[in-house]
């Protein structure tokens, strides 16, 4: 049982030895343990306070990209939409150019036939003529081959002159 019951001696130099290794601590560890435990706070709060910050940018970031990618898909819709329609001004100028090239060149081919055809009836007429005359010479060199003839012939063109 004695050693349940400490002495006052015992007490004196654990309470001494206590002390001076408390003194000793508190003035040669606990300064650079506080000092230590304050830095680590400190940067503890610094990384919290740029990650806060960093987050925040990175949501500006995100806005920011969200509406330059808005304003991208609506130029690239505006281009593609100028982009069909100048294909389609393209398309119908070619196809009015075309149709008036069409016509213009379906009259050149109709005044073509027209002149061509003038032209051929032109030498019909003219293939005609000189057949008729022909024709006309033979007969009238056949029927008019005697003076007697002739004489007739000469009379009845006189009458027919007479009576128109």
């Amino acid at each position: 049982m004695d050693l349940l019951i400490p002495k006052f001696g015992l007490i004196f130099w654990t309470l001494l030895a206590f002390i001076i290794v408390f003194i000793i601590l508190r003035k040669f560890a606990w300064g650079p343990i506080l000092n230590s435990l304050n830095q680590r706070e400190k940067n503890i709060a610094d990384s919290l306070e740029t990650a806060q910050r960093v987050r925040a940018e990175m949501a500006e970031l995100k806005s920011e990209n969200e509406e330059l990618l808005a304003l991208a898909r609506e130029e690239r819709a505006e281009i593609l939409k100028e982009a069909r329609d100048i294909k389609e001004k393209i398309i119908g100028d070619a196809k009015e150019q075309a149709k008036a090239e069409a016509a213009k060149i379906v009259a050149e081919a109709q005044e073509a036939i027209n002149v061509q055809k003038m032209a051929a009836i032109t030498d019909v007429k003219n293939e005609v003529g000189k057949m008729v005359i022909e024709v006309t010479e033979k007969i009238l060199r056949r029927e008019l081959s005697t003076p007697q003839a002739q004489e007739e012939h000469i009379k009845s063109l006189v009458d027919e002159v007479k009576l128109n």
